[in-house]
């Protein structure tokens, strides 16, 4: 009886090697919920300077000119090309 139990103390499911795997993937996990939460609260913050009642001037041109293309008229635009091609 004694070596049943030993013997499946350290083999299969319920194991503790499979205890120690649980608790790596655990710590796995809770660094990429860390890392997907400063994710989201950077985007809340950037969604939030986007509102309808209060838009951040800076926000507003930093959109403008990455989307559109748009440039001051004193401002020179270089063009670099792609080493890879």
């Amino acid at each position: 009886m004694v070596a049943y139990f030993a013997y499946h103390a350290f083999q299969g499911d319920n194991s503790l090697a499979a205890l120690k795997r649980l608790e790596a993937q655990e710590a796995d996990l809770t660094v990429l919920a860390q890392d997907v939460g400063a994710e989201r609260a950077a985007l809340e913050l950037s969604t939030s300077r986007l509102n309808n009642r209060s838009i951040d001037p800076d926000m507003l041109e930093e959109q403008v000119r990455q989307r559109l293309g748009f440039t001051h008229p004193d401002e020179v635009v270089v063009f670099l090309s792609d080493a890879s091609h």
